[in-house]
């Protein structure tokens, strides 16, 4: 069944929702819904209700909750994926498969090795697509919740705020040529439900060694993922899937 996201939180709602902006045009021309037709409504603190569409007004669906539904289908920890600005289209690949995989938000940053350097008046733009690609990956994947994206930081930036996480941890390849095996279950062992992992991942020449450094200074736990060297873009996709595996399929 067709999933739309509203920005009203469920404490909001009485027995009407109205879904706006894009979603509208998706409603009425693309799949050609009618007055009867049914849909899930996704509020902006993750809950569901099963709706059944009333009447189309130009600019809105008015819709009527037939009942509200108790799946979460969100990870159990919350995992943000801190990306060095890669090249091309990377980033949008890294957000939607990173969304369907699980993830709560994402953070570009601007790494020493980046070659992508984003002018300010694009920034804007760039942001509403990735947001865009966000809410589009979570419909299809029945998300309970949009991840956020964040506008590109700085390095110095994101060590600041990386204080505000229970748990973080460095991609390095280095790490993976010389074996390094353990650091990632231990990351993992220290996470309890509701928990949050900050993940930090280089461009596509990697972290320099001075970067690294910073960050373990920071305390985080500098981690390889097995013995081959993944791409900038698989790197997290790897690590959701870990976490998946570690805390919803083994238990």
């Amino acid at each position: 069944m067709q999933r739309y996201f509203i920005n009203e939180e469920k404490a909001n709602v009485e027995s009407n929702i109205m879904v706006t902006g894009d979603d509208v045009h998706h409603i009425t021309r693309v799949l050609r819904m009618q007055p009867g037709s049914k849909i899930v409504c996704c509020t902006s603190d993750g809950f569901e209700a099963l709706c059944e569409i009333v009447e189309f007004t130009n600019d809105q669906v008015n819709c009527s909750v037939l009942e509200w539904m108790t799946v979460n289908r969100e990870l159990p920890v919350s995992i943000t994926i801190a990306s060095g600005l890669p090249k091309g289209d990377k980033l949008e690949w890294i957000i939607q498969k990173g969304t369907e995989l699980g993830a709560s938000s994402f953070i570009p940053f601007n790494a020493a090795r980046s070659i992508v350097k984003l002018e300010p008046k694009k920034v804007g733009k760039k942001v509403e697509r990735w947001e865009k690609i966000a809410k589009e990956a979570s419909e299809q994947s029945y998300r309970n919740l949009i991840p956020t994206v964040s506008e590109p930081s700085s390095f110095d930036s994101l060590l600041k705020n990386s204080n505000s996480y229970d748990v973080k941890i460095v991609a390095y390849e280095e790490s993976a040529k010389q074996g390094e095996k353990k650091n990632l279950v231990q990351a993992f062992d220290q996470l309890n439900d509701g928990a949050s992992l900050l993940a930090v991942f280089g461009p596509e020449g990697g972290l320099t060694e001075q970067e690294v450094k910073k960050l373990e200074e920071q305390g985080f736990y500098i981690c390889s993922f097995g013995p081959r060297i993944l791409r900038t873009e698989t790197a997290p996709l790897y690590l959701l899937s870990a976490v998946s595996y570690y805390f919803e399929l083994l238990r």
